[in-house]
């Protein structure tokens, strides 16, 4: 069911801005494809990637209409700060929000002024909205498939304003970032996935994803970042585009992530991923405590990990983690065991330092709170935090949690070698338990792997960098 708002329809050559508040230091995907669609449809489009442009009054002095990309709990949050400043460059402008963090925080993005609320393949309800001049009622979440359009990148900043590829030996590359797939088929717990796709994935043709990257060659990009959540949801779809991408660029080096349980399930398509240019690849161990994993449904054990590394580390493939080492179940003696498990397996130089200071978020939607003992021990909604407040069982976890992240943050202004921060890290948590932290030997921290050059890591809140766009 749909009604009208007070615009009744659309003006001849309405125009859209597109804003993106933060990706993850990514040119994004997801303004370029609605781009793209609006383009088709002779719809004048503008995009602002604030992680890289302010506002401009100029940018939307003509807009009818503006669409907030809220891909991640930091976009949400910088783009709730942002749209006062929005309403005031534009005070006649419609507003509507997409991506994963809008239709689970639609009530309270509705009391910003916000008018819909779209997520899944937001695309054509997008164009709906903008050529009917019709809001739906509702928040509408479309999981169904679209037709995948070549995404228009010709109004975003240029590549090398963006992240990039950091090789071991210090030389870097200009990253391109694409995507082969939108959703997921897993229903891991604390993912922010899984609420607005509940277990279904959708492909980007092949053709398409090859399409893209060609721009992105064209214009200097060197090495091709996989924006998917997990590669491997198709693994048929995977290796095409694998092999397809070798075929036109053999010189293009590529990441993605990639879960644990696919890394192992798939084993046999990893040597042909790493002949086809595959440099490395971000997976989501979040825990080394088995129950921990358990509760969150990650659909691996610890061990599971370790097999996983040993089996890219045989075929040369780097493997960087990401965790999530703070939660309710913590304990500092669990959280000592991850850091020696680094240790254990040479993976210190692999783990930007602030996987190892992030506290689980859990918003709106979360499939925790489908646990009755987790939804009776968190706090009400926090729309201050855009999620439900936690204490850890022993205090002392949310005191070097906060310790810690302060820590990282330091060294990351000063500019500390990851080695240097780790050691910080050691020395506190050995602290916190009362022990003498025992001496590190630097051979047990590992060889440095590629990287990118801003930190993976989603679930956090913005910097005051990030909030100076507007």
């Amino acid at each position: 069911m749909t009604a009208c708002t007070a615009h009744t329809c659309a003006p001849s050559g309405a125009r859209i801005v597109l804003v993106s508040p933060y990706e993850l230091g990514r040119q994004p995907f997801n303004l370029a494809q609605p781009a793209a669609w609006f383009g088709r449809a002779d719809i004048s489009v503008a995009c602002v990637d604030l992680s890289q442009q302010k506002l401009d009054p100029a940018t939307f002095v003509d807009a009818g209409y503006v669409a907030i990309y809220l891909g991640m709990h930091t976009a949400t949050r910088i783009a709730a700060a942002a749209l006062p400043k929005i309403r005031a460059l534009a005070p006649h402008a419609r507003i509507a929000a997409f991506g994963l963090y809008a239709p689970v925080n639609s009530d309270w993005l509705r009391t910003l002024g916000v008018e819909a609320i779209f997520g899944g393949e937001s695309e054509p309800d997008l164009l709906a909205w903008v050529q009917t001049g019709v809001a739906p009622a509702d928040t509408v979440v479309r999981r169904e498939k679209i037709d995948f359009l070549l995404p228009d990148r010709s109004a975003l900043p240029e590549l090398t304003r963006y992240a990039r590829l950091i090789l071991a030996d210090g030389t870097e590359k200009t990253t391109g970032f694409a995507e082969a797939s939108r959703g997921c088929k897993h229903l891991c717990r604390h993912c922010p996935v899984v609420p607005v796709y509940e277990g279904k994935f959708r492909v980007v043709p092949v053709e398409t994803v090859i399409a893209d990257i060609a721009q992105q060659v064209a214009v200097g990009a060197a090495h091709i970042s996989f924006g998917d959540p997990d590669f491997l949801n198709g693994p048929t779809h995977a290796l095409k585009i694998a092999e397809a991408l070798h075929a036109r660029f053999p010189e293009l080096t590529w990441d993605a992530t990639i879960k644990v349980e696919h890394l192992l399930n798939h084993a046999e398509l990893l040597p042909r991923f790493k002949q086809c240019g595959l440099l490395f690849i971000v997976t989501a161990v979040e825990s080394v405590d088995d129950a921990i994993l358990g509760i969150l449904a990650k659909g691996h054990t610890h061990a599971d990990f370790e097999a996983a590394l040993a089996q890219c580390r045989a075929l040369g493939i780097a493997l960087a983690p990401t965790f999530v080492p703070f939660t309710p179940w913590t304990t500092l003696t669990g959280y000592r065991d991850l850091l020696a498990t680094l240790l254990k397996l040479r993976l210190v130089e692999a783990v930007p330092p602030v996987q190892l200071a992030i506290r689980l978020l859990v918003p709106q939607g979360s499939y925790l709170m489908r646990l009755p003992e987790f939804a009776a021990r968190v706090g009400a909604f926090d729309e201050a935090l855009l999620g439900y407040p936690w204490q850890a069982d022993d205090p002392c976890i949310d005191a070097l949690q906060c310790e810690i992240m302060a820590w990282v943050m330091d060294g990351e202004k000063a500019a500390l070698p990851r080695a240097d921060v780790f050691a910080g890290i050691w020395a506190r948590t050995h602290a916190a338990l009362g022990e003498t932290a025992p001496p590190l030997d630097p051979a047990q921290f590992g060889a440095a792997i590629p990287h990118h050059s801003e930190p993976w890591y989603c679930c956090a809140e913005p910097t005051e960098t990030q909030l100076a766009s507007f």
